[in-house]
């Protein structure tokens, strides 16, 4: 039973990150998506945000809470990895704007890829893994999704826009069956972190990397809260990916899973309250 949760989880995981990027490049245009990036001062502050204070802030967390060093692991890792495609369902839940959602994350998934392979050797030496180990998924059900809902919409408007309902509910769906089974198949490990100091850990995570990238938004409302639901989201995919190969053993891998449940936790409130804000 376990076994089928855990593949479930899998092509979850897989249809909601294929979906909500193809869904992200057939709802914008690549000009929409590639002009915030222009703006070098928003880009160093959102690198700022994500590869520097964040893993920071994480490495801060764990010496004042102490949690036990394989849930320490996991945390870290999941600070250390930028660019979820879920900040684009949590930017459409908060009516913010798509397009540059869309530009952070063109700028954090490829940054993602070359920073892990960098930084996790330093700050973490008995967790083993290659660049190509980070890069083959991002790649393949990230950038690629992105790349190609953006050339469809370029041969075919009309299609594409047809299409993008249907990508909508497929990603709602796909989402839903993400939070259950990731639930059912980590219940176990869930329940012995939660009795530890390392989920207080995740919640102050999450809820300071929302306001660091807030914070370095700049003065426009609307680039505050994309920078700050996208540093607040973190990559799970890729902390994953190098959780699965680290030493410590299957609870580095728990761990990652808590804190994306502590991001969903936190995240759709924050989402929802902008939504109704007249500011966003």
């Amino acid at each position: 039973m376990n076994e089928q949760l855990i593949e479930l989880l899998n092509l979850s995981v897989l249809l909601f990150a294929v979906s909500s990027m193809l869904s992200a490049g057939l709802g914008q245009r690549l000009y929409d998506i590639l002009l915030p990036l222009r703006n070098v001062g928003a880009v160093l502050r959102a690198m700022l945000a994500n590869f520097v204070l964040v893993p920071m802030l994480a490495l801060f967390l764990v010496r004042v809470l102490d949690p036990p060093q394989s849930l320490a692991i996991g945390l870290f890792l999941a600070a250390s990895a930028a660019g979820a495609p879920f900040l684009i369902k949590l930017v459409v839940i908060a009516e913010a704007d798509v397009a540059l959602s869309t530009a952070l994350l063109l700028l954090l998934l490829p940054l993602t890829i070359i920073y892990m392979p960098v930084i996790v050797p330093l700050a973490l030496p008995a967790a083993k893994t290659s660049a190509w180990d980070i890069a083959q998924p991002l790649l393949m059900t990230m950038l690629l999704p992105l790349g190609l809902g953006m050339f469809m919409r370029a041969v075919n408007l009309r299609w594409s826009l047809t299409l993008l309902p249907w990508l909508g509910k497929a990603t709602t769906v796909s989402l839903l069956a993400l939070i259950i089974t990731t639930l059912l198949a980590n219940l176990p490990g869930i329940v012995q972190v939660f009795r530890t100091t390392a989920v207080a850990c995740a919640i102050l995570l999450i809820g300071g990397a929302f306001v660091i990238g807030y914070v370095l938004g700049g003065p426009s409302p609307r680039r505050r809260i994309v920078l700050g639901l996208g540093t607040s989201q973190r990559n799970i995919s890729a902390a994953a990916v190098v959780a699965s190969q680290a030493l410590e053993g299957p609870q580095v891998i728990t761990m990652v899973v808590v804190t994306s449940l502590v991001g969903f936790a936190i995240l759709f409130p924050i989402a929802r309250f902008i939504q109704q804000r007249p500011f966003r």
